[in-house]
C-alpha cells in the first residue's frame, strides 16, 4: 500500500506544480494585455486605419502572446517581445492578397461622418490616415514614437541600430509633416 502511495504523491505534486504554472501563467498573462492592449491597439491602428480590423488584429496577438508564453526568454523586454509579435500579426495580415491597407481606412472614414467628429477627433483620424501612406516599417517606427517607446525598446524590435534609428525617426517625421500638409490642403 505504501507504494501505491508513493506514486500518487508525484502525481499530485506534478497536478500542484502545474496548477501553479496555469494560476501564475493567468496572472503573467493579464498583466501583460492590461499593460500593453492598449499600446498593441494603437499600433494595429497605425497599421490598419480600422478600428474593428484592428481589434481583431489585438486578440490575434494576444493569443500568439499567450502561446509563446513559455518560450520568453528574456532576452529582451516584455514590451519589446509583443511589439514585435503585433508587428509580425499585422504585416502578415497586410500581406494577404484580399487585405489592403488604404482600403481599409477609406471605407471607415467614408463611413464616419465629419460633422459627427470634434476637431481633435478628425486630426487623431487624419494622422491615422497619413501614418497609413508611410512604408510598413515607418508605420511600425512611428506609431512605437507615438506610444512613448523609448528608442532602445524600439531599435531592438525593428532590428535598427539606434543611431541608425534616430536619423529614420527624423526623416519619417519629416515625411509626415509633408504627407499631413497634402491632406490638409484637400
Amino acid at each position: 500500500m505504501t507504494s501505491f502511495a508513493s506514486k500518487q504523491q508525484p502525481t499530485s505534486l506534478f497536478t500542484n506544480k502545474m496548477t501553479n504554472f496555469f494560476k501564475h501563467k493567468d496572472q503573467d498573462f493579464t498583466q501583460l494585455y492590461e499593460a500593453y492592449s492598449g499600446k498593441v491597439l494603437r499600433l494595429c491602428m497605425g497599421y490598419t486605419g480600422n478600428p474593428e480590423l484592428a481589434r481583431d488584429l489585438l486578440q490575434e496577438t494576444f493569443i500568439a502572446v499567450w502561446q509563446g508564453m513559455d518560450r520568453f526568454r528574456g532576452s529582451s523586454q516584455p514590451g519589446t517581445w509583443i511589439y514585435r509579435i503585433a508587428v509580425n500579426t499585422c504585416l502578415s495580415h497586410l500581406r494577404s492578397p484580399k487585405n489592403k491597407p488604404g482600403n481599409a481606412l477609406q471605407e471607415h472614414m467614408l463611413e464616419t461622418k465629419a460633422d459627427e467628429q470634434s476637431d481633435t477627433e478628425q486630426r487623431i483620424q487624419l494622422l491615422y490616415r497619413c501614418i497609413n501612406e508611410l512604408a510598413a516599417t515607418d508605420r511600425l517606427i512611428i506609431t512605437m514614437v507615438l506610444e512613448d517607446i523609448p528608442y532602445a525598446e524600439i531599435a531592438e524590435s525593428t532590428g535598427i541600430k539606434e543611431g541608425n534609428l534616430r536619423v529614420k525617426i527624423h526623416r519619417i517625421k519629416q515625411q509626415l509633416n509633408e504627407i499631413y500638409k497634402r491632406h490638409e490642403q484637400l
